[in-house]
């Protein structure tokens, strides 16, 4: 689990955290909060250095794209979903944990 302030979340730009050890893509979309795994399923590529547009995130190096509120990979290259985390807001405290 971690917890991070809402503030020092820039809308639509990805933050790289680390959740229980794990690289976890973090992203603001107006009030929400989603995140997902860091790493692109297709390949060893971090998310958070992509770009967002609406709720999709693309990889940087090949320009997949997946779903920020799913996990599911949209277009190719990628095929695989990335996994994705739970997350709860209270007021500016922003809790991350692993789904699994």
């Amino acid at each position: 689990m971690t917890t991070i302030d809402f503030e020092s979340l820039t809308p639509n730009k990805p933050l790289r955290i680390e959740v229980d050890g794990r690289a976890v893509c973090v992203a603001r979309i107006g009030e929400e909060v989603f995140a997902i795994g860091d790493t692109c399923s297709h390949s060893d590529a971090s998310l958070a250095e992509g770009d967002i547009s609406g709720y999709k995130i693309e990889c940087w190096l090949h320009g997949a794209e997946f779903d920020l509120r799913t996990g599911e990979a949209v277009t190719p290259p990628a095929t695989s979903p990335v996994p994705i985390f739970s997350v709860e807001r209270d007021g500016n405290t922003v809790t991350i944990t692993s789904a699994e």
